[in-house]
């Protein structure tokens, strides 16, 4: 155990690695990667063919060789590093300095059509995968850019993929038209694509626009507004319920009460941006009181750190936070 003290002193430390062509991956291109440690750390790291020589503040040293030692691992593994990996990997270790990036970052979700590999990017978004995995139903509560809606497709599709589930079926309440789509121009699908197009730009960069469509057109998956689930069980399907803060407490026990055998849901929300008129519960905020104690369904919770946008958004969120505060 460090005491306060020696975690703000300044301090130096030796890291020797193996393995050249690993190590070359892991520094970058002209030593990128490791001049976007020093930034982003507050160190200052020597190479010295393959070592390295990190001084800086103890705690910022200690965050560093951490960082360094467990990307080497990955490397080795055959995990492409980028930059955003390193800025996923500084606060996942800043949140828990026992954490392993191997267990996260190496948790396959699925692959994109573009052969890019969909894994968890933050602690919480790894807990988020293992519970859904472990049950029925789960709730995904947080604020925007935090992968709750991404990730939930991602594992979706790769249920499809391995044939645990026969169909996909992806839902948004219509809050800004009522649930009341008939004076918008155009016939069905056009009145509610403008509601739907998040999910449908998560399937298209998933699984390709030109398959998404065929499987659309098959009856394979399903993107509708909530209102359209009405009277309807759902068997043998993965579906999300996404933008469920929007939600009332009838809409979301009439959501809760179609899952039907062989089905897992997912439903997704940010209780921060609740857009019901009046003074209208919303049903996500009851649902997180109700169902804590039920086995199978789980609950899992995201915050800022969580953010895997633009750097800003994550300040943004913390702003108004503390400004609601």
């Amino acid at each position: 155990m460090h005491t306060s003290q020696e975690l703000t002193k300044e301090t130096k430390q030796h890291v020797e690695f193996n393995d050249y062509a690993v190590t070359q991956v892991l520094f970058g291109s002209h030593n990128h990667n490791l001049k976007t440690v020093e930034q982003a750390v507050g160190v200052h790291i020597h190479d010295r063919g393959n070592s390295l020589t990190i001084t800086g503040k103890g705690h910022a040293v200690e965050l560093a060789v951490s960082l360094l030692s467990q990307l080497y691992d990955l490397v080795r593994k055959g995990y492409p590093i980028f930059s955003q990996d390193i800025a996923f990997g500084i606060k996942i270790l800043e949140a828990s300095a026992t954490a392993s990036l191997a267990e996260i970052f190496l948790d396959k979700v699925c692959i994109t059509a573009q052969k890019r590999v969909i894994s968890p990017k933050s602690i919480h978004q790894k807990q988020y995968i293992e519970a859904i995995r472990a049950n029925d139903i789960v709730f995904g509560i947080g604020p925007a850019g935090t992968g709750k809606t991404y990730l939930a497709v991602a594992m979706a599709v790769s249920a499809l993929a391995s044939e645990q589930v026969q169909r996909i079926i992806l839902t948004r309440p219509a809050v800004e038209a009522g649930e009341k789509l008939g004076f918008l121009p155009g016939d069905m699908a056009q009145k509610v694509d403008p509601y739907l197009r998040p999910l449908t730009d998560a399937l298209n960069d998933m699984i390709g626009s030109e398959k998404v469509a065929d499987l659309i057109e098959r009856g394979v998956i399903e993107v509708a507004p909530l209102a359209f689930m009405r009277g309807r069980t759902l068997n043998n399907g993965f579906i999300i319920l996404d933008e469920a803060q929007n939600t009332t407490s009838e809409q979301m026990k009439m959501f809760l009460t179609r899952i039907g055998f062989d089905a897992k849901a997912v439903i997704t929300g940010d209780i921060t941006q609740i857009d019901l008129p009046g003074k209208q519960a919303s049903g996500l905020s009851e649902a997180g009181k109700l169902f804590q104690k039920i086995d199978g369904i789980g609950f899992s919770r995201f915050d800022h750190n969580d953010v895997v946008r633009h750097p800003l958004v994550q300040k943004i969120i913390q702003a108004y936070a503390r400004a609601k505060e």
